[in-house]
């Protein structure tokens, strides 16, 4: 998922991309937008501590039956 940080240059909110070493700013035009990208990438983290929880009981039910 795509980092956002605000634009040293012109203060707006940007996602930024780091290529060959340099940190390019891409500026987000939508405040919408930007909620979005802040709900999904929450959404996301829900959603991979839930898949690394259901790993972990898998784990211990496997060796469980071992």
């Amino acid at each position: 998922m795509s980092q956002v940080a605000t634009c040293p240059k012109c203060g707006s909110k940007s996602k930024i991309k780091e290529k060959e070493g340099v940190t390019i700013y891409e500026a987000v035009q939508d405040e919408e937008a930007f909620k979005k990208i802040g709900q999904l990438k929450k959404a996301m983290q829900k959603f991979k501590e839930k898949a690394e929880k259901l790993e972990k009981e898998l784990e211990e039910i496997k060796s469980k039956l071992q």
